[in-house]
């Protein structure tokens, strides 16, 4: 008998053709970010300044008070007028910080100061402890004085009322400092997604779990969760579904009931026992089963219609690797959209290759990568330069151990040559 058109037969298993169309990363990139949606301006909550780390600001902040609030002086030194042809000043008193002055400098008198004490009345300059001698109260100079001299004038650096960040500022550490800055403990800031994760298979065990020598041990699932963590979302693992669609259906209906989507791992193949996409295509809308991709191939998004919201269902490869790259190219942009995030793309470097490297000749290939900084001394400048992390297996989670980056292969029957131009996604880089 002939064989079936477009059946494929792996590892003496025959394999349901595919449906889905092979699109490419770029459209996938596509519509994801068409059918995901930012949150909306209501979903909002405070957020204390000590937890506000990465946080995406739902408010414009302007200042309530005046930076400085005083006139003060940004060294420690000697406060003075300034005027031609004086050579010593009469000590009077010191201003601390800290403290309310009430001292009054007059010609030909001088106030010991600190650095963020109020400007004595009177005072024009602040000359450095450094070029100054004070003997029996009397202060001589070893440097010339002028009005203004290290002088810091209220509201110089930041006036009351002035808009100091705008709503959709990305909370770091200079911006947690200026809003503490300005008098305010906590802002509104967009609530972090919620996505439950789920493993789906009967093969899978909990780590830990001995009663199943045979099983895989659910990787994905604490992978997932750590890297929707570090997209600024809260991850709520679910558990391990059986390849049932039945028993998927619950847990995937339940949590987007709860929570704004989620994300599965595993059965998105075309077996006997991969049941994910026949169960999504009852539940939403499939925007596509498969990408021309390497590791990923089986990625598929969809949305479903819950209680009037539209939600993602991201789902992923079973492959440890295939999952991690799948999330990194595609779910965490979407979900640092649904944070609020305006930049959600990891920057992109050239690189040459330190060896050959080997790819895909039919689908596009992202091989991890570490990417390391060199210095020509012939040139006095520095190049980026990459090699692999060795078996690029789509099974191995120990090529993504030290990867810094993914090296972006188009398809070609041909091995990258050493000294070879590529595109490096960088890992762990601030989106831009």
């Amino acid at each position: 008998m002939p064989p079936v058109q477009n059946a494929v037969v792996e590892r003496g298993r025959k394999m349901k053709a595919s449906p889905f169309p092979m699109i490419e990363p770029e459209e996938a990139t596509r519509l994801i970010a068409e059918n995901v949606a930012s949150p909306a301006l209501s979903d909002t909550e405070t957020v204390a300044l000590i937890v506000g780390k990465g946080r995406v600001l739902a408010e414009d902040i302007y200042s309530t008070v005046n930076i400085p609030t005083f006139d003060t002086t940004p060294i420690d030194g000697y406060a003075l007028f300034a005027e031609e042809g004086r050579q010593e000043w009469q000590v009077i008193g010191e201003h601390l910080a800290g403290e309310m002055g009430y001292l009054r400098v007059e010609a030909g008198t001088a106030i010991r100061i600190m650095n963020g004490a109020p400007l004595p009345e009177g005072a024009n300059s602040v000359v450095m402890v450094e070029f100054t001698n004070e003997t029996d109260n009397v202060l001589s100079l070893s440097i010339p004085v002028k009005a203004g001299d290290n002088i810091r004038h209220i509201g110089q650096d930041i006036k009351k009322g002035q808009l100091v960040l705008k709503a959709g500022t990305v909370m770091g550490a200079p911006e947690l400092g200026l809003v503490a800055m300005v008098n305010r403990a906590s802002f509104r800031a967009y609530r972090r997604p919620r996505l439950g994760v789920i493993s789906v298979g009967d093969e899978i065990a909990e780590p830990g779990d001995l009663s199943k020598p045979e099983a895989v041990y659910d990787s994905n699932r604490f992978s997932l969760a750590a890297a929707l963590t570090d997209a600024y979302a809260e991850a709520i693992p679910l558990g391990i579904a059986p390849a049932s669609k039945e028993g998927l259906r619950t847990m995937i209906m339940d949590a987007l009931e709860i929570y704004d989507g989620v994300v599965t791992s595993g059965s998105l193949s075309v077996g006997k026992t991969d049941i994910v996409k026949d169960l999504l295509e009852e539940l939403g809308t499939i925007h596509f089963g498969r990408v021309n991709l390497k590791p990923g191939k089986p990625f598929t998004f969809v949305t479903a219609e819950i209680n009037g919201k539209r939600k993602p269902i991201f789902g992923l490869p079973g492959s440890p690797v295939s999952s991690l790259v799948s999330f990194e190219l595609f779910v965490r942009p979407a979900v640092l959209k649904m944070g609020g995030r305006a930049k959600r793309h990891r920057p992109t470097i050239q690189v040459q290759a330190e060896h050959d490297i080997a790819h895909a000749a039919d689908r596009n290939e992202y091989v991890r990568a570490i990417v390391s900084q060199q210095f020509d001394p012939e040139t006095r400048s520095y190049t980026f330069t990459a090699r692999t992390t060795g078996a690029q297996n789509s099974s191995r989670l120990m090529s993504m151990l030290e990867a810094n980056a993914l090296l972006r292969l188009s398809p070609d029957p041909h091995a990258v040559k050493v000294g070879s131009y590529m595109t490096a996604v960088l890992l762990n880089c601030t989106e831009i």
